[in-house]
């Protein structure tokens, strides 16, 4: 049986045609490359009604996957949690987990903790945070009956993050596609002088996911980059990103020395 998907994108400027939806056909050209077939893309503006009610309406048709995007920041018309609560009957409370996660990404930016940003760490009981690992709001999955929903930053380098880091992997183990992966760290190269070596690679392997995170500063750079791709085929998708990963390496070592080291263990 093949497993299916409903997209759900929260936001008024997608309403007023502020803004383009992106999110929702990068997300059905990655589920599709997945094997899930995407049933129902629908926008609702940021009002918690329509939102509780479009949810309860796509769980009614039982999908494998219900993914939302947008709504989840500190702001007043950010209600998308709130309205997953409503639509699955559970309390909004604090997660502890999720607390933490904003903790740390305000503590590294040396700042502190408010109501707003407190907000974006209250889910529906139930749910598991997915950490962010480009902005401040976590993600969360929560799981009812048949159904597996995400809810996803609107941000869409965001959004794309968690999804390609955390969402693919595990719609891949239920669809039967196989990840592979790989993963290096690049010292004392700033991530701007990266970024045109990584958009060759990426012209190049358009199959292969290729992200750089700085954990480092601006004096001492420290970027890890992060590539995945998937297939049916295990091996040929091990052969995917190692001839991606090659590439990569090659092209930074050409330019910068031996600037390429592998990622300690624990610290990805």
């Amino acid at each position: 049986m093949q497993l299916t998907c409903e997209i759900i994108s929260v936001g008024n400027e997608l309403l007023i045609g502020k803004v383009v939806n992106t999110n929702a056909s990068w997300l059905a050209d990655k589920l599709t490359k997945l094997g899930v077939a995407v049933k129902k893309i629908i926008v609702v503006g940021d009002d918690l009604d329509e939102i509780f009610l479009c949810v309860k309406e796509a769980l009614s048709r039982r999908p494998s996957f219900i993914i939302t995007t947008g709504g989840l920041g500190p702001t007043y018309d950010d209600k998308t949690l709130e309205g997953l609560a409503i639509a699955l009957g559970r309390k909004l409370t604090l997660n502890l987990k999720a607390l933490e996660m904003v903790k740390r990404k305000y503590e590294s930016m040396g700042e502190s903790l408010t109501e707003a940003r407190i907000k974006m760490a209250k889910m529906p009981e139930g749910a598991e945070p997915l950490y962010n690992p480009v902005g401040t709001a976590p993600a969360a999955k929560i799981s009812y009956e048949s159904t597996v929903i995400y809810a996803l930053p609107g941000v869409p380098r965001e959004m794309e993050a968690i999804f390609n880091e955390t969402v693919s992997k595990e719609v891949s183990l239920s669809s039967g596609f196989k990840i592979a992966e790989h993963s290096f760290c690049v010292i004392g190269v700033m991530e701007s002088a990266l970024a045109p070596i990584i958009s060759k690679v990426k012209e190049q392997h358009p199959e292969v996911y290729i992200k750089s995170h700085p954990k480092g500063t601006e004096e001492k750079p420290l970027i890890h980059i992060y590539l995945n791709t998937f297939h049916k085929d295990e091996i040929v998708a091990k052969r995917i990103v190692s001839e991606a990963a090659e590439k990569l390496i090659s092209l930074v070592k050409e330019s910068y020395g031996e600037v390429v080291h592998p990622i300690e263990e624990g610290k990805a």
